[in-house]
């Protein structure tokens, strides 16, 4: 959906993005990639507004401090 902006459920166009947030006390759609909130990597929702399907996504940018944190 992130790509097409087509739901690959149904084939609907009505698709929404919600952005993630990194709020305090870690409130929000993110993963913590360090010590703080301010590490935060934002994980980003597509919904379909037809049939309810959802994905998310985090940007290309923010995976190297993934790796990093995750992958040892």
């Amino acid at each position: 959906m992130k790509n097409t902006n087509i739901c690959p459920k149904c084939q609907s166009k009505d698709i929404i993005r919600i952005e993630g947030t990194a709020e305090p006390y870690g409130v929000g759609n993110n993963i913590r990639a360090g010590a703080t909130i301010f590490s935060a990597v934002l994980v980003n929702r597509y919904l379909c507004c037809d049939c309810g399907y959802s994905e998310e996504w985090i940007d290309k940018d923010d995976i190297p401090k993934l790796k990093k944190k995750y992958c040892k």
